[in-house]
């Protein structure tokens, strides 16, 4: 267990950082919207083992929310998530209330263009402008030497890591493996929707990926045909398949054939939960 500190405002997160700074201390820092489970606490010893000081902020962030989206039912849970957090060793947890990242006169947003562009980006605008906001506002009040971030949202990651270059921030963006549950369900915040026949249904978009997999390794690298093999197994389980689709794993452009390193990524409704997992081919 940990002496976790819990810092509500941006200057007194600021300062904390700023005089571990200036203690040679390196920080290693883990961004999430709470609502933790072991996938976060996997992200926390990772970053527990990269940095001198570990600081993990919870802020549910409105600007990433559609108008028709979950933002007032998303699950929060802080004693919950101060507790898992304090059990790997986590310094700071950073907790900020909408009023101290947004005034009433904010204006400045961040539009990483083409990376943001469909898949997800497609299907919630303005998504990755909110997504990308924050994270440099929470970059620039922590100021870590590394950030880690689950590879599970792979379009929010190849995002960060655009915006990154492209504004020379200097943090260090890390990925971190999809964490997932015995059977293969990719660990989310949103899985505490599903009722227990829907969790059981929800396995089918890992398994659709999977079946895809079995094709990669058995030969296939025609786009269509390995997006064919994942859609009928995604499509017996879920209630609306949103997309799969295979992109180049680094720009995130669509490709025709698996020629280059790729991932796979898709989204589904079952019942009225949206989950996104994703596998990586060649």
């Amino acid at each position: 267990m940990s002496n976790l500190q819990v810092i509500s405002t941006p200057a007194a997160m600021r300062a904390w950082s700023e005089a571990a700074r200036a203690r040679g201390e390196h920080i290693a820092f883990v961004p999430t919207m709470g609502a933790l489970h072991a996938g976060h606490v996997a992200l926390l010893s990772d970053a527990r083992k990269r940095g001198d000081r570990v600081v993990l902020s919870i802020f549910v962030n409105p600007t990433q929310f559609g108008p028709s989206e979950d933002l007032a039912r998303y699950p929060r849970d802080l004693a919950g998530d101060l507790a898992k957090a304090s059990s790997v060793g986590t310094d700071v947890a950073f907790v900020p209330e909408v009023k101290d990242m947004y005034d009433p006169g904010y204006q400045t947003f961040i539009d990483v263009r083409d990376v943001s562009q469909g898949l997800c980006g497609g299907r919630r605008a303005g998504h990755f402008t909110g997504v990308a906001t924050v994270v440099c506002k929470l970059f620039n009040i922590v100021r870590p030497h590394a950030a880690i971030f689950g590879e599970k949202d792979f379009q929010q990651l190849a995002v960060i890591r655009r915006m990154v270059a492209d504004l020379n921030l200097p943090v260090e963006i890390i990925g971190h493996p999809i964490v997932r549950e015995a059977d293969g369900l990719a660990m989310s915040s949103r899985n505490v929707y599903l009722s227990p026949a829907d969790r059981t249904r929800a396995l089918a978009i890992h398994q659709g990926l999977a079946a895809a997999g079995e094709r990669f390794a058995a030969g296939e690298r025609r786009t269509v045909a390995l997006v064919e093999a994942a859609l009928a197994k995604v499509k017996a389980g879920v209630d609306r398949v949103d997309y799969i689709e295979l992109r180049d794993a680094d720009s995130l452009r669509p490709i025709e054939r698996l020629d280059r390193p790729a991932v796979m990524l898709a989204a589904a409704f079952v019942g009225a939960t949206r989950l996104i997992d994703n596998l990586r081919l060649g």
